[in-house]
C-alpha cells in the first residue's frame, strides 16, 4: 500500500461523508469512562472520567459539520430535521434503559433509597445534570446536557444563515463568546454547580469551532498541516501525554477539575484534526474493533451500570471487574443497536426524508450527511 504523506485537501475533506476514525475516537472515549468508574486504582492514572469531554467537543463537531453541508447544499438548514433526528437518536435507548432500571431497582427494593425516585422527574425531562446524588442510571447526565444544547446551536446557525457577509466570522465570533462566557464563570465553578455546569457546554461549543473552521477554506488552511500523517501521530501522542497528565494538571491548578476541561477540550479538537486525515492514525482508530465498539458506544455508555450491578456480585472493583463489566456492557449494546437503535434511527429518517436508510453499516456518529 502506497502512504501519501501530503496534508489533506479541503475540497477532499469536504467531499468526505464518513470518518471512521472518529467511530473508533468514540469508543475509546466510552471505555476510558467506564474503565474510570469501576477500574479502581489500576486505571486511576488514566483519569478517564474526563473522557466525557471528548464525547461532547465530538458532538459539537459532528452535529455542526453536516448542517453547514446541508446549508451549502440546499441553501438552509432544516431544523425539523435536525431535530428528528436527534429525537430518534438519543431518545429510544434513554427511554429503554431507565424503563428497565426502574423495576429493576424495584424488584431490589432500593427504588427510594436509591434515591431514583427523587430523581424521575429529572430523567424524564432532560434536567439529569442537576441530580447531585448517586442513582442507578448516573451516567444519563451528559444526555441532558447534550439535549439543552441541541436545542439552541442549532438554531442559532439558521438565525445567523441569513448574514449576507462573513457569516462564519460571525459564527466563530459567537462561539467564541460563549468559550470565553464559560472560562469567565470558571472562578466560580468549584462553589457554584451551574457555574460548573456550563464547563460542559463550552467543551461543546469548541467542537462546534472546529467544525467551523475546517468547513471554511481559510480556517481548514491553518489547520491542514496537522492533517499530514506525520503531523498527525505527533499530535495523537501529545494527546495520549495530555491525557496522563490530567491528575497533575489539575493538582497544579488548585485540584479544581474544572479548570482543566477547557485544556483538554482545546486538545481533543487538535486531535479530531489528525483523525480524520489520512495515515496511520486514522488506520488505528478505523480497525474493525474499535469502529464495532464504537458504533456501539453511546448504548454500552448508558448501560455500563447496569452491567457492573450484575458484575459486582462476582467481582469485587478492579481489573477484572471492569473488564467483565465492558463486556456485559458491550453485549447490552449489541442488541439495543441490533432492535433500538438502528430501527429508531431509520425511522426518524423516514420522518425526514422519505428514504430508507441502509441497513448496518455507516449509520455510526461519525457520518456527516
Amino acid at each position: 500500500m502506497i502512504i501519501s504523506w501530503r496534508p489533506l485537501d479541503h475540497a477532499e475533506y469536504r467531499a468526505s461523508s464518513w470518518f471512521p476514525g472518529l467511530t473508533g475516537l468514540r469508543a475509546l472515549a466510552a471505555l476510558a469512562v467506564v474503565f474510570f468508574h469501576y477500574g479502581g486504582p489500576v486505571v486511576d492514572r488514566l483519569q478517564g472520567w474526563i473522557a466525557v469531554q471528548l464525547f461532547f467537543v465530538l458532538s459539537g463537531f459532528l452535529i455542526t459539520t453536516p448542517a453547514l453541508r446541508e446549508e451549502d447544499r440546499d441553501g438552509r438548514i432544516s431544523l425539523r430535521g435536525f431535530y428528528v433526528r436527534r429525537v430518534f437518536r438519543i431518545m429510544p435507548v434513554h427511554f429503554l434503559l431507565l424503563g428497565l432500571t426502574a423495576p429493576a431497582v424495584t424488584l431490589a427494593g432500593t427504588y427510594q433509597s436509591s434515591r431514583l425516585g427523587d430523581a424521575m422527574p429529572c430523567y424524564l425531562t432532560f434536567f439529569n445534570e442537576v441530580v447531585d446524588y448517586n442513582t442507578p442510571y448516573p451516567t444519563s447526565w451528559s444526555l441532558s446536557v447534550e439535549e439543552k444544547f441541541y436545542l439552541g446551536w442549532p438554531a442559532l446557525l439558521v438565525l445567523t444563515s441569513f448574514a449576507r457577509t462573513g457569516k462564519t466570522a460571525l459564527r466563530l465570533l459567537i462561539g467564541a463568546g460563549a468559550v470565553g462566557g464559560v472560562l469567565g464563570v470558571l472562578p466560580l465553578a468549584p462553589s457554584h454547580q451551574w457555574a460548573s455546569l456550563t464547563v460542559h457546554y463550552g467543551s461543546l461549543v469548541v467542537g462546534c469551532l472546529l467544525a467551523l473552521a475546517l468547513h471554511h477554506p481559510r480556517g481548514f488552511a491553518v489547520l491542514r498541516p496537522l492533517t499530514s500523517p506525520a503531523a498527525a501521530v505527533l499530535v495523537a501522542l501529545g494527546f495520549c501525554v495530555l491525557q496522563l497528565s490530567v491528575k497533575p494538571l489539575g493538582q497544579a491548578l488548585g485540584g479544581y477539575w474544572q479548570f482543566v476541561v477547557p485544556v483538554y477540550a482545546v486538545g481533543a479538537a487538535l486531535l479530531l484534526v489528525a483523525v480524520v486525515a489520512r495515515g496511520p492514525v486514522r488506520r488505528l482508530l478505523a480497525s474493525r474493533p474499535l469502529t464495532f465498539v464504537g458504533h456501539r458506544s453511546y448504548a454500552l455508555y448508558l448501560a455500563q451500570t447496569g452491567a457492573a450491578g450484575m458484575t459486582g456480585l462476582l467481582l469485587p472493583t478492579g481489573l477484572a471487574k471492569v473488564v467483565a463489566t465492558s463486556a456485559v456492557a458491550l453485549l447490552f449494546a449489541c442488541g439495543l443497536r441490533r432492535w433500538v437503535e438502528l430501527p429508531a434511527v431509520a425511522f426518524g429518517r423516514r420522518l425526514v426524508t422519505g428514504e430508507r436508510a441502509p441497513a448496518g453499516g455507516r449509520q455510526g456518529p461519525a457520518r456527516v450527511k
